[in-house]
Formats: structure tokens, C-alpha cells, sequence
């Protein structure tokens, strides 16, 4: 059984991270989105909620386990006999970021390899970082975010829709 690990923060999940959990979900036969509890960041949701979320918005993916994790990514990927961790690219800077912490995964972990999905192209600008922004001053995030958190996005912000 070929298993990956698809990692991120998703503070909140965006349609670009759903469009790479469905397209990596496609390629393996069980594939873990493992949510960062990084305590050095303050997120805009807690880790419980951003688990709840994707968990919400992959439920029709029988093939897809969303957990939490805190540390490096390489023990979380031990813990589970994963071998693959996936990550999404959008641009060439992403690139130069990701392919660092792959080698320095393979180096720390030299059974683990990572492999690259470059997002779609209509999701290529979209951070979680942009839909917080927008949110924050009550722009429209229909197009960035998942129907299922669009309000809970808001709310964070103190925002009726």
C-alpha cells in the first residue's frame, strides 16, 4: 500500500490545498493531510478546527485521513510508515523553500521521499495568507475557500455574511 503525507497549516484550507489533497488522493492508496500545530505561530484557527475542517471538506475522499502534528514531519511520517511526503508549488520561490526541506528531510531521513505537485493554474496567487486578508477587511472569498468554512472564516473576524 502506497501511503503519503501531504503537510501544511491550513490556516484555512484553501481551494488550492483541496485541489492538491484530491489530486494526491488520486495517486496513492492512502494518503494523510497532516495539519502543523506550530506553536511558534499564532494561527487564526486552532488546530482542532483547522483538523475539523479538513476533515469536512474531504469526507467524500474514503482514501484520506486528516491528523495533527507537531516536530518535524519526517518522526510524524515514521510514526505512520509513510515514505512520500507531498507539498504543492506554486511559483518558482516556493520551489527554492521546498526543495531545501526535502534535501534536508532526506538527509534527517533518507527512506523519505518528497514529491511536487505544481497547483492548478487557477489557484497558482492563492494563499491562506491572501484569504485572511481578505476576510479580515469583509472582501468576498467565495472563490478562495471551501463553501463548507466560508462563514467561519468570517467569523473569526467578526464578520456576518
Amino acid at each position: 500500500m502506497k501511503k503519503a503525507i501531504y503537510p501544511g497549516s491550513f490556516d484555512p484550507v484553501t481551494l488550492g490545498h483541496l485541489d492538491i489533497i484530491r489530486r494526491s488522493a488520486s495517486l496513492v492508496d492512502h494518503l494523510i493531510v497532516g495539519v502543523l500545530n506550530n506553536s511558534t505561530k499564532t494561527p487564526l484557527f486552532s488546530v482542532e478546527e483547522r483538523v475539523n475542517m479538513l476533515r469536512e471538506v474531504t469526507k467524500d475522499l474514503s482514501n484520506v485521513e486528516v491528523l495533527s502534528f507537531s516536530g518535524l514531519l519526517v518522526d510524524f511520517a515514521a510514526e505512520h510508515n509513510v515514505s512520500v511526503i507531498i507539498r504543492g508549488l506554486r511559483a518558482v520561490t516556493d520551489f527554492e523553500y521546498e526543495l531545501a526541506m526535502s534535501q534536508t528531510n532526506r538527509v534527517a531521513a533518507p527512506g523519505i521521499d518528497t514529491i511536487f505537485l505544481t497547483t492548478s493554474l487557477k489557484y497558482a496567487y492563492l494563499s491562506s495568507s491572501i484569504v485572511k486578508e481578505m476576510a479580515m477587511y469583509g472582501g468576498d472569498i467565495h472563490k478562495f475557500v471551501p463553501e463548507e468554512i466560508i462563514d467561519r472564516v468570517y467569523e473569526k473576524y467578526g464578520i456576518k455574511q
